[in-house]
Formats: structure tokens, sequence, C-alpha cells
């Protein structure tokens, strides 16, 4: 079955396989790859579970993560939160809500899960309408050419492939801690039969900080523990701090520098304790602690296939140590975002089918925490353009009251910020904390792309009344800041 390999990849044209590319995995990187390179004339197909959407833990279905059990549920959710401060906020603008205003979640999550149903048979007819034919069952790697597939009737089957690709994302970790297993990961959280009134969420990243918007917006009592001084760390720390801020104005309650110590079952509930002393009664944990890749039931190790803490490694080109063995996706574990591992398969689909020989651009990629309200950027934070910058750079800021919190009286205010280089006056960075920021960032984005500078976008002409002509109309530097970190005058 042994096939010899150039040292690129490609195949010698003396050996039939079954398939040109077999993809194990049906999450967005996997779809995309296995899509494009049928277009492109290749013979294709793909393994995942099937999508159980009565099982919280069930890790198939095509759309993989941010179809499933991510970016699309979460944002639904999102949106059915949000409605909570609009009630709130409409009062000043003349509504009279009369009675008391409740929350379904049975409803929501019922509705979430229609949709969710409907975009796992998207992405099925998207598949077969390419040509890839779809296997419902786990797959494994045998070899460097062979995988077989534990078929959900029961059968295994091997298939032989030119190229195997790996795109089978991740999985929600859970703290080593005592009564580890009375907590919920994300994934059961996005699902419970029975919303909770009392909620404490573990963690500091992007997944903790929405579920705690999420569940105080729908009206849970939410402690939020972190380890660090302030949540999403990465993140430029002016935007850190306005996102804490926000949360807390919103009723949520923070423990930064705290860790979630142990869990136990009481009467009533759950108790979790913390190393701070604090010992709060709650209806669920939410362990957000992060996602690791998942590998461990692809039989790796006897192929050889080189991983990084845990993660797959790969070349520029998505290719392992294996030369026929690809991976895309949150399983090599680079930037673990829907957008980059589309961008990954659509390289790697370019690669090795469509005549091209094009690797992933990583370069000012935009991202979005859906806090309430959200938090987005694009290219440096302040940080890190101070650690990588040769000249000095350039810091505008503007925090204003957004016109409509003018009027509803909420007290919260949008910030953005734009990091520029004082020697070539490009545009290194930009962020928001405030409504519409990912909406309005995607634009900013592509301005990074292409290099913008800022008296270009002092040359642009602003859209009036709208919070994102505050980008073409900071005028005025906050601070100038050297290479060693010195903060200068203006």
């Amino acid at each position: 079955m042994a096939r010899k390999m150039l040292n690129d990849g490609a195949e010698d044209g003396e050996l039939h396989f079954d398939y040109d590319l077999f993809t194990i995995g049906a999450g967005s990187g996997g779809v995309r790859a296995s899509r494009m390179s049928a277009s492109s004339g290749a013979k294709v197909a793909i393994c995942e579970l099937p999508f159980h959407p009565i099982s919280s833990d069930q890790l198939g279905g095509c759309g993989g993560t941010c179809v499933i059990r991510g970016c699309v549920p979460k944002k639904i959710l999102v949106y059915g939160a949000s409605f909570h401060g609009e009630f709130e906020d409409s009062k000043n603008f003349g509504w009279n809500i009369n009675g008391d205003i409740t929350f379904d979640w049975k409803r929501l999550v019922e509705n979430k899960t229609k949709e969710i149903v409907r975009l796992n048979g998207v992405y099925k007819r998207i598949l077969s309408g390419a040509g890839v034919t779809i296997f419902e069952g786990l797959g494994k790697i045998i070899d460097a050419h062979t995988v077989e597939v534990q078929l959900t009737s029961g059968q295994s089957k091997r298939f032989t492939a030119r190229h195997i690709l790996i795109a089978t994302g991740s999985r929600a970790g859970l703290l080593d801690i005592p009564g580890k297993e009375l907590a919920i990961t994300s994934d059961e959280a996005l699902s419970l039969d029975e919303f909770p009134r009392r909620s404490v969420i573990v963690g500091g990243g992007y997944i903790a900080v929405e579920f705690a918007g999420m569940y105080n917006g729908m009206g849970s009592k939410v402690d939020l523990f972190y380890r660090k001084e302030t949540p999403l760390r990465g993140f430029d720390d002016e935007m850190r701090s306005a996102v804490a801020k926000n949360l807390e104005g919103r009723g949520v309650t923070l423990h930064p520098n705290a860790n979630i110590i142990k869990i136990e079952k009481v009467e009533g509930g759950l108790k979790a304790y913390s190393d701070k002393g604090d010992e709060i009664e709650t209806d669920v944990v939410l362990l957000a602690v992060g996602r690791k890749p998942n590998t461990k039931a692809l039989n790796l190790d006897a192929v050889g296939v080189e991983l990084l803490k845990g993660a797959i490694k790969v070349n520029e080109y998505s290719q392992t140590n294996v030369p026929s063995i690809w991976a895309v996706g949150d399983v090599t574990n680079r930037i673990n975002l829907t957008p980059v591992a589309l961008m990954e398969g659509t390289c790697l689909a370019k690669t090795l089918f469509g005549g091209q020989k094009v690797k992933p651009d990583y370069e000012n990629v935009p991202c979005a925490v859906f806090s309430i309200p959200p938090l987005s950027v694009v290219g440096l934070s302040e940080q890190e353009a101070i650690s990588q910058a040769k000249n000095d750079i350039l810091v505008f800021t503007s925090s204003f009251t957004p016109m409509k919190n003018t009027i509803s009286g909420r007290q919260e205010k949008t910030l953005m910020k734009l990091i520029v280089d004082a020697d070539t006056d490009k545009v290194l960075g930009a962020s928001m904390c405030g409504p519409d920021a990912p909406e309005i960032m995607q634009g900013i984005a592509v301005a990074l792309k292409c290099n913008v500078t800022k008296a270009q976008l002092d040359s642009t002409v602003g859209i009036h009344p709208s919070a994102a002509e505050e980008f073409v109309t900071m005028r005025t530097a906050s601070r100038r800041v050297s290479p060693d970190g010195q903060v200068k005058k203006v």
C-alpha cells in the first residue's frame, strides 16, 4: 500500500489511490479545503460524526465547532441576551413597556437548535454538491496514505488517499480540581435543560467573558473568576480594562486574581471554593479555561506525525513532517478563528490541486470578542507595538458616550484606539470596545491590509452621526511611546 512520494508531497504517478484527498473532520477548514479541492477536479472524501442536537457532548456535525457549538449558537445567545439592555434603554426613547418582561430560555435554545440543524444540512449539501463523498464516522490514520473510518453503522472501512487532511478542531478543557466532573464547559452551556439562576464562570478568555455577558443579560447572577488583574490576556490593556468595567457595570461580579480550587454538590445546587476564601453557592460552574487540539483518536504517534504542545506541527503550507499528511484549523493551534481555518483550507486546496503554491497570510487578522458591548481589534496592540517597534509609536484614543446612551442614560462609554508608527505614519493597529465594534472593525481591517497611513484616515470624510467616524477624526495623539517604553509628550 505504500507509495513513493516526492519531497513536496506530490505523487509519483505509479500507484492508484481511492481518493486524491481524504479529510478527517468537517469543520470550517475541512469543508472549505474539501469543497475547493473537489471543484478543482480532485476526487475527495470526508469523514465526520453525525450531529445529534439532543446530545450536548456530541463532537460531530458538518460545520464543526463554529456552527455546532461555537460562533453561531453563541452569537444567537448574545442576540438574545442583548435585548435586556435594549428594553432598559428604550424607556427614555418614549417606549412604555407595561407588565413583566420575562425570558424563556427553552424557546431560545429550541430556536437556536433549529438553526444549527439547518446549517448542518447546508454544509452537507455544499459538500455533496461539490462532489465530495461523505462518510459518517470517526476517522484515524493507519499509515501515510490510509485512513480507517469507524462508521456509525458499526462497520470499519479503510480508504487510501494521495493526501490526508486533518481538520479535527479542538475541544473544551477542564481544570484538574476536586469536583471537576460537576462542572460544565461551553458545549453544555449552550443547551442546558434549565437556565441557571446563579452562575460561576471560571476563565479570563473570550469564551468566559462572552458567557458572563450572555448569562447576565438573561437574568442569571454571574460570578466571573480569572487569574489575572483583568480578563482577556493578549488583548490591548486599555481595551481589557474597558471590557471589565462594562461587565461590572452591567451586573457581573468580578473576581480578579482568583482561582476556583474545588467544586462540591450541596443541597439546592453546587458550591464553588476559591483560593481567596470565597464559597459561592450556584446552579452551574462553567469552566471556560481554554480549548485543546483534537488529536487523541487519530493514531498520530503510530504514523509519526509530529506534535508541538499537543497541536499538530505544520509548515507554512500546512504540511506536517509526513509529506502526504496536512492539517488546518484549531488542531494546529496557530490562530484559532473560523475565518483563519477557511483561509488555510483555501490555500491548501490551491496548493495541492489548483496549480498554485499558496501559504496563509496571518498579518493583520481581525477578531472580535462578543461581550456586551463587543470588543474588536486588528493589528498590533499598544503593548505589542512597543515590544516590536524600531521607531516611536503614536497612540490615538477616543473615549466618548455613544449618542444612544446620552438619551438612554446608560453609563457606558465607547473606546477607540489607533497605533501609528511615528516615522512612517503607517497604522499598526486599531481596536474598539463599544456597540457595533466588529462591524466597524471589518472595514478598518481592509484598510490595514492595504497599509493605510494615519494621513489617509485623516483625509477620509466621516459618516455623521456615527461612532465609526471617530476613526477618521482622531487628530491629536494621546501619547508618544519610544521602543523602550518611555512615554513622551506629544
